[in-house]
């Protein structure tokens, strides 16, 4: 294997090295030492520790650990080189892709000889991280991790970890964004006036007083609540983790969709939240009711959901997340359904949203290599 090694005393060097054979000690990792193995077991990756620090070879020389972006991640090159290198130094060799790419053969190509990549949201299966032996960490810069095959990087041993966090004040403030233009009929309204019409049938309601639910009290959950607060909402939750938050009341999903004007959710995509709302709890909606969803698509039942509206079983919806990555397909059942709001998952889309990330994703790749991996997954 051929490994980039900085000497400090003579330059940058490349070493051949056959990888069984590396030796190290005192690494500090969530796995196994570095140990040697059969011809067998490198073959298949067994034993291989995938969090991995710097093996000192010689007067202070470190390993050059390959980092690859798969993807722009909404700041510029420059800036992105600029803050990877001022955290990571000179331990690491950036490669950075600025063009997104989701096909199975682009994303192997790509992701050959990296050790670490860093991917958003497309999908990034066995079928792709089969194919990379060298690959040993993925940061993936965003919330949710149901677009990677986790488990399989489990089994071989691979660190994923996320960035959780960075997107919390962006996708609450669409969040009332969201709540804002439906309570007051913001597009209906805009279109009314340039079509020379008045504010008849348009009058919509203030949030002081209104009830609102936050299914899922994660950090974007908490900070809805915490902006419901501030408008004088009345604050309901469902978690499956009991909590104590001041001056909310929690209660079961049933009693929520029952109860609140307002339902918002903020729950990520897994077997028990696939389909949480379908059309048996839209149905226990009040008809005045409107549902918030910027967590994942396939958490609503879409094809309920745009019945619902229809049929006036509730009075409004919006939806920044679709069960596919955008661009949404034009017949998509949502699009001719009524009082609807649609966006094409731009919740986290924000300059400071962007910045703040790919500080985490630096900082993440940073801990891994000194083998104190954080946000794992």
């Amino acid at each position: 294997m051929l490994c980039n090694v900085v000497v400090p005393e003579i330059g940058n060097h490349v070493f051949e090295r056959a990888f069984p054979y590396f030796l190290c000690a005192g690494l500090r990792s969530g796995s196994l030492p570095l140990k040697r193995r059969t011809g067998r077991e490198a073959s298949r990756g067994k034993g291989l520790p995938f969090s991995i620090a710097f093996y000192h070879l010689q007067k202070g020389a470190v390993l050059i650990v390959k980092v690859t972006f798969l993807e722009p991640l909404g700041i510029s090159q420059e800036e992105l080189k600029a803050m990877a290198g001022k955290v990571l130094g000179d331990r690491a060799e950036i490669v950075y892709y600025d063009t997104r790419i989701e096909d199975t053969e682009g994303l192997i190509e790509r992701s050959q000889g990296a050790d670490c990549v860093v991917l958003s949201n497309f999908k990034y299966g066995r079928d792709v991280i089969s194919k990379c032996p060298d690959l040993k960490m993925i940061c993936v810069a965003f919330t949710g991790v149901d677009h990677v095959d986790v488990e399989y990087c489990r089994e071989r041993g691979i660190t994923v970890c996320n960035c959780a966090g960075y997107s919390t004040v962006a996708v609450a403030d669409l969040v009332f964004g969201f709540i804002i233009a439906l309570a007051r009929n913001v597009i209906p309204c805009d279109q009314a006036v340039r079509q020379g019409g008045t504010k008849a049938g348009l009058v919509g309601y203030e949030l002081e007083g209104k009830k609102l639910g936050v299914v899922g009290t994660g950090a974007i959950g908490n900070r809805v609540i915490r902006i419901a607060q501030a408008f004088g909402c009345q604050v309901y939750a469902y978690s499956r983790t009991k909590k104590e938050i001041e001056g909310v009341r929690f209660v079961s999903l049933d009693e929520l969709l029952e109860t609140c004007d307002i339902v918002s959710l903020h729950v990520p995509l897994n077997d028990s939240t696939r389909g949480l709302i379908g059309e048996e709890q839209l149905r226990k909606m009040k008809k005045s009711a409107i549902l918030i969803n910027t967590a994942r698509g396939p958490v609503v039942d879409s094809q309920a959901l745009a019945r619902a509206l229809k049929e006036g079983v509730i009075a409004g919806a919006a939806v920044d997340v679709f069960e596919m990555e955008p661009p949404v397909p034009q017949d998509h059942a949502l699009f001719g359904a009524p009082n609807l709001i649609a966006t094409p998952h731009v919740a986290f889309a924000t300059q400071q949203a962007f910045e703040k990330r790919a500080v985490i994703v630096c900082d993440n790749i940073r801990k891994w290599m000194d083998g104190e991996p954080q946000n794992l997954v």
